[in-house]
């Protein structure tokens, strides 16, 4: 049986949130050139045009994504991360999925993202094909590249 997971809407000022956050942004950097890190950091997260998500088994955060409305048809996931101890136990499908049906529920006819081109984002690659994802072009300010990929579901 799977886990299952609560998902909320996220004010992000819980410290649990923002080390997970970190520990984000940190593995960018470590995989990725400076300028091909396109991780938001927590105070851009707050921002009106971005809707933050956390997932949790009990009190532990499990996981955590969201949504940047980009205009009225279009939608961008952002901040995807499982937390370490979740990985492969369907955290951050679930926040995927969440995210998804989200997008469903406001009308948006389309998703894009941006992830890593390199082996460590290989599973992140996966869980988004596995839901619909494929490579496109690149989009926004996004140029993709030896690092860099994008991906699109249309709804």
């Amino acid at each position: 049986m799977a886990q299952s997971y609560r998902i909320v809407e996220d004010d992000l000022t819980g410290q649990a949130v923002i080390e997970l956050l970190s520990l984000h942004l940190a593995e960018m950097h470590r995989w990725s050139p400076a300028c091909k890190v396109h991780a938001m950091p927590v105070d851009r997260l707050r921002q009106p045009d971005v809707t933050f998500y956390s997932a949790w088994d009990g009190v532990n955060l499990a996981a955590c994504g969201a949504i940047r409305q980009l205009d009225s048809q279009r939608g961008e996931l952002k901040s995807m991360r499982a937390a370490p101890e979740y990985r492969g136990k369907g955290a951050g499908e679930a926040i995927l999925l969440h995210l998804i049906a989200e997008a469903h529920r406001r009308r948006i006819s389309w998703l894009g993202l941006e992830t890593g081109n390199v082996p460590e984002f290989l599973p992140a690659q996966r869980l988004y094909a596995k839901h619909g994802f494929t490579h496109c072009e690149a989009f926004g300010d996004y140029v993709s590249d030896d690092f860099s990929l994008c991906m699109e579901k249309v709804l």
